[in-house]
């Protein structure tokens, strides 16, 4: 992610891009990878795995939602889940789970600061899809693959079957 020319978050809370939505950081606007197919189009399938289970569980999904981290900090995951309360505009508290899809150019130094940043805001539930290499991470005191990933206390879990067919 490149940063460039220093602003106000104000001003940077004001702005739309012409292409992809970018990040804010401490001044800085962050450019995003540009997903390809696969990463939309799972993306696409989270959002609709959660979407699904709105009516059996207390749940909010959203996709590319500007949420502040703190002051100076401003992320867009790929997919997040807000519980117990949908949240307003811009949101400010941590949603149950936050989901980064790995695009082809993506570093995953940048990415695995990006995931610690969610963890030290008090997200529960940090995971990283890997699209093509059709993998599951968590990120809890370290990123970690799994098999399958779960909400502790929901009965909510996902398989890479139903993820990648």
């Amino acid at each position: 992610m490149d940063a460039q020319t220093a602003i106000g978050v104000e001003n940077y809370l004001g702005t739309s891009f012409p292409d992809l939505d970018r990040e804010y950081k401490d001044g800085a606007i962050l450019e995003r990878s540009l997903p390809d197919y696969l990463h939309g189009k799972i993306q696409l399938l989270l959002g609709a795995f959660f979407l699904a289970l709105r009516q059996s569980h207390a749940i909010y999904p959203s996709v590319e939602t500007r949420m502040r981290l703190r002051p100076g900090l401003i992320y867009i995951p790929d997919v997040a889940v807000f519980c117990p309360e949908e949240p307003a505009g811009l949101p400010d508290k941590p949603p149950l789970v936050v989901i980064e899809v790995l695009s082809l150019d993506d570093r995953l130094s940048d990415v695995r600061a990006k995931l610690g940043e969610y963890r030290a805001w008090g997200v529960q539930n940090v995971w990283l899809v890997d699209p093509h290499a059709q993998r599951f991470y968590v990120c809890d005191s370290r990123l970690r693959e799994v098999e399958t990933l779960t909400i502790e206390g929901m009965g909510i879990e996902l398989t890479k079957k139903a993820l990648f067919g």
